[in-house]
């Protein structure tokens, strides 16, 4: 059977999305569509709208044949390390082919600057570093390093095709076989917050800002599966899961924690820690604390995740040591149709990671035990008995089928 690897948060599963599985197949040709999806919070530091679980069944139900999670160490990460987890997994999975959204289009353009940033790496590194010494923040530093050390091909400026450009990237770093492809994005940009009037594709932003009003609102820009999934985990636990929820856990961790201990937690760099201390005590809202903290040196995203890693109680020595080896160290399918399964039989006896579906299994790993901690996090805005139930479902849930 021949596998194709995509990479996914699916926060939630919409028309988009959709889309990409559908033209993924039709592009590849292969019999297994893979998913590597973030398992509770996402790469630009948000907790998923709804659970992995319920995410996972909107996946399935899109035509994904196997998701496998990709945990919090790399899913809650800059671009690199995000690309480096979620590649590690799929190339694990003998994914023949990789196939990603962006907003080019065109593979030839990820390929050059990919084996740029590789062959040309202390160069551009130094260049980077040089503007970041200007004031200048690490994404704007990144693009104008490219330019300088000769890239003028690839909009790097757009946040979808950054992410293909580190897949890209970390195929060639680990040496994995896997042929990149990419599919052009149609209709709605990674951040637009408006629900188009003439078309059925809309952002997972604008899908998730307009779910806090009304479900009819986005109902003819997701698959009926994904209506009825996000209907049913409201109706259930009469919740979502977004920073207004965590803002007053966040505000307690950042009340009660020393400034040393706040340099200890992952991301935190350069005396932020202060800005983030100064600006808690008068703030009011999720939003109101990140506008007061933000500076050109610190993105939006960048601050998420540095309170998502706060939340989580996520520290610097953790993180280190759980990717020392800039590699996923295990495989938790999290749901699977038939092809899924059978695919997962004809693979399973030569992979060289271990396929786990109990947390007894990974109980002393140290991704896992970061994953672990993430997930009580995620569930805990949840009312009791809600909160454990979900816990005990976490730790006990086989794949889904």
């Amino acid at each position: 059977m021949k596998a194709v690897g995509i990479v996914v948060e699916y926060n939630p599963f919409h028309n988009g999305h959709l889309y990409h599985v559908q033209q993924t197949r039709k592009k590849t040709s292969a019999d297994c569509v893979i998913a590597v999806m973030s398992s509770s919070f996402t790469q630009r530091g948000e907790p998923a709208i709804v659970p992995k679980w319920e995410r996972a069944r909107m996946a399935l139900a899109g035509g994904v044949d196997l998701v496998v999670e990709l945990p919090y160490t790399f899913a809650v990460q800059t671009a690199e390390w995000f690309a480096q987890g979620a590649i590690s997994i799929l190339d694990a999975l003998f994914c023949e082919q990789l196939c990603f959204g962006s907003e080019d289009g065109s593979i030839e353009p990820f390929i050059k600057t990919a084996q740029l940033l590789v062959y040309e790496k202390e160069q551009h590194n130094e260049k980077v570093k040089q503007y970041m010494q200007q004031g200048i923040n690490y994404a704007k530093a990144y693009t104008l390093a490219l330019h300088d050390i000769g890239h003028d091909t690839l909009d790097v400026s757009q946040p979808n095709n950054i992410l293909g450009l580190h897949y890209v990237k970390a195929i060639i770093e680990q040496r994995s076989k896997m042929m990149p492809e990419t599919i052009q994005r149609t209709v709605a940009h990674y951040h637009d917050e408006t629900l188009p009037a003439n078309d059925n594709i809309a952002s997972a932003t604008s899908i998730r800002r307009f779910l806090q009003v009304s479900y009819d609102d986005v109902a003819r820009y997701v698959p009926h599966t994904t209506y009825e999934t996000l209907q049913t985990y409201r109706h259930t636990y009469m919740t979502w899961h977004d920073w207004k929820r965590y803002f007053p856990f966040l505000k307690y961790r950042l009340l009660t924690m020393e400034v040393d201990d706040i340099q200890q937690i992952a991301e935190v760099e350069e005396g932020i820690e202060y800005r983030l201390k100064k600006a808690i005590i008068h703030a009011t809202s999720f939003h109101d604390f990140l506008s007061a903290v933000k500076t050109k040196r610190y993105t939006w995203t960048r601050l998420q995740r540095i309170c998502t890693h706060i939340l989580t109680n996520v520290t610097k020595k953790e993180i280190a040591k759980a990717i020392k080896n800039k590699r996923a160290t295990y495989i938790r399918p999290l749901a699977m149709n038939e092809t899924g399964r059978a695919y997962l039989q004809e693979v399973k006896k030569r992979m060289t990671l271990p396929l786990v579906t109990s947390a007894k299994q990974m109980r002393h790993d140290p991704i896992y035990q970061i994953e672990k901690k993430a997930t009580q996090a995620y569930f805990s805005i949840l009312p009791e008995p809600l909160c454990s139930e979900a816990l005990q479902r976490e730790y006990k849930t086989p794949p889904l089928r």
